[in-house]
Order: C-alpha cells, then sequence, then structure tokens
C-alpha cells in the first residue's frame, strides 16, 4: 500500500523531506502540483477543479488505492479527491478540513492574493527577494533553514501565477459550496491534522463541523503550526502511521 503525499503553496516536494525520513518507508510517492514544483501543462487552468482532476489523474494511474496525504492546498486537493473518487483511495489524511465549512474565511494573506492589482504586486514582490531573503520569510513560521532555503528556491513566476488563479478560484462561497458534498468522503477513512496553532485553517470549531461530515479522525497536533511536518516531523509521521494501523487491523 502506497503512500501519496501532496504539498501546497508555496512549497515544493522539499517539504515533505523530514516527515520521510521519520515514516522510514520505501513505498512513498511525492507528488508535485503543477505550478509548485512541477511544470504546468499547456492550457493549465490552475483552478481548484484543475488541480482535484490532476490528482485524480496521477492517482487512476498507480497500481492499487494509497493512503493519500496532503497538506494546505494539497489536503484541499485530497479532499477533493476523497469527495469525487474515494476509490481510488484507502484512506486520506488533510491539515486543512476547516476551509470546506461554511462560516470559514480566508486569512489575510489569500485574501491579498484574492484581490486584484495587490495580489500581483505581492508575487511580484516575492519574485524580486533574493533566496536568502524568501527563505528567512519562511523560517519566521518555523520552517527549519534547510527546508526554507529549499522551498525558496522554488518559488517562480509559474507558481506566482497558479497562486493567485488558485485562491481566485477559491472565493467564497466556493469552498463552502464544495464543502457540501463532504459526506461523499466518508466512504473511505479518513484523518484530519489539527495543528494548534496553524492560522490559516479556521477555528478548531470549523476543523471538527466539517470533519465530522466527512467521517474523519481527528489528530490534535498541541503547539505544531502550519508547517507541522518540518517542525515535529516524528509527531506527525506517529499519527500518520497509528492511523494506517488502525486500518491495517481492521
Amino acid at each position: 500500500m502506497s503512500v501519496v503525499l501532496v504539498h501546497g503553496n508555496p512549497e515544493t516536494i522539499a517539504v515533505w523531506d523530514p516527515l520521510r525520513d521519520a515514516l522510514d518507508r520505501d513505498d512513498i510517492v511525492c507528488l508535485s502540483p503543477p505550478g509548485f514544483g512541477a511544470p504546468v501543462p499547456d492550457g493549465w487552468g490552475a483552478t481548484v477543479e484543475d488541480y482535484r482532476d490532476w490528482l485524480i489523474y496521477e492517482l487512476e494511474a498507480m497500481e492499487s488505492p494509497v493512503d493519500l496525504v496532503g497538506h494546505d492546498w494539497g489536503g484541499g486537493h485530497v479532499v477533493a479527491v476523497a469527495m469525487k473518487r474515494p476509490d481510488l483511495l484507502r484512506s486520506w489524511s488533510t491539515d486543512v478540513i476547516g476551509v470546506f465549512d461554511a462560516e470559514y474565511v480566508w486569512h489575510d494573506l489569500a485574501q491579498l492574493w484574492q484581490t486584484p492589482g495587490a495580489g500581483e504586486e505581492a508575487v511580484e514582490a516575492w519574485a524580486s527577494e533574493s533566496v536568502d531573503e524568501r527563505a528567512a520569510r519562511l523560517q519566521t513560521f518555523g520552517i527549519t533553514p534547510d527546508v526554507a532555503t529549499k522551498l525558496a528556491q522554488g518559488y517562480d513566476k509559474t507558481m506566482a501565477g497558479c497562486i493567485l488563479t488558485l485562491y481566485r478560484s477559491a472565493v467564497q462561497p466556493k469552498m463552502a459550496q464544495l464543502g457540501e458534498g463532504l459526506a461523499a468522503a466518508a466512504q473511505r477513512p479518513g484523518l484530519h491534522l489539527s495543528a494548534t496553532d496553524d492560522p490559516f485553517v479556521g477555528a478548531i470549531e470549523l476543523q471538527r463541523r466539517a470533519a465530522e461530515r466527512a467521517g474523519a479522525r481527528i489528530e490534535i497536533l498541541d503547539g505544531l503550526g502550519h508547517w507541522w511536518m518540518v517542525q515535529d516531523p516524528q509527531r506527525g509521521a506517529t499519527a500518520l502511521q497509528r492511523f494506517w494501523s488502525s486500518l491495517d487491523n481492521a
């Protein structure tokens, strides 16, 4: 049973390096969404639906159902797949299920990207910074220097454009509308990793409500932030392994 990891924004597969080491498995596959460490196909739309369908396509090429894990927007893509194609999964795990609740309000940075003009200025300002400057910014969120540098090196104009399009395709009430289908995700076992110091994913009440509708368990990662897989990869690995072991024994 393969484990498939899908990262988010503004990231590359390097964000998973510490967790991969902690999991210590030889069947881990990391998928980079187009524009986020991977080329964009001709005519790429970069919308919520485009990324969901991209991930479905990638999973269809695999030999058997997988344990699918997503972080940040990768976690959003995971939930979207669990709702539409649960047959491709043995299980799914995410850390952003609260964004599918009807009361979720996008964080300030997302709202900046969703604003025409201001969003372009913001992503262009990032692009104009040096790798060291971008890495230093990422380290303020608890990302270790080595991972922060790798992520900073992966940021380019293609990623910047995908950031804007993706977030603008997800302006509310879009995520709330998608969340109306959460019950379909309950066809496969789900896990929501709730990092208590994550400022981007909505209040715990929203997370619990969305997880309940999707039939997902909740694992509390007390004291960890948005990049929990870098801050304490062993705790994240333990939570995931406990979840997968429960399925092996079911």
